[in-house]
């Protein structure tokens, strides 16, 4: 009876809250590589030309993060370059 009750509630609750999305730890990462890399985990396991497919969307997956955590890394180094030139100090 109790069971019943916590149950109906944590389920109840759990549609008034959602889901939360997933969320990265990494900065450069945006949200249409998030679903590129959900596309691609779906030919994985899948036979014929699934292999071929999924090792192409993981190379071009793979150059478009690099390219990106590049212009990230750029960017903060341009950041702090400019604040040790204008003499603030940020940390």
């Amino acid at each position: 009876m109790q069971w019943n009750s916590i149950k109906k509630c944590v389920v109840d609750t759990s549609v008034l809250v959602g889901r939360v999305k997933r969320r990265t730890s990494r900065p450069w990462i945006t949200p249409e590589m998030i679903s590129e890399m959900d596309h691609q985990k779906k030919w994985k396991n899948v036979n014929n030309k699934g292999k071929g497919n999924h090792r192409r969307q993981k190379n071009e997956l793979k150059k478009a993060t690099e390219k990106t955590k590049k212009e990230y890394h750029d960017s903060v180094c341009d950041k702090i370059m400019e604040f040790q030139r204008t003499g603030l100090n940020i940390f």
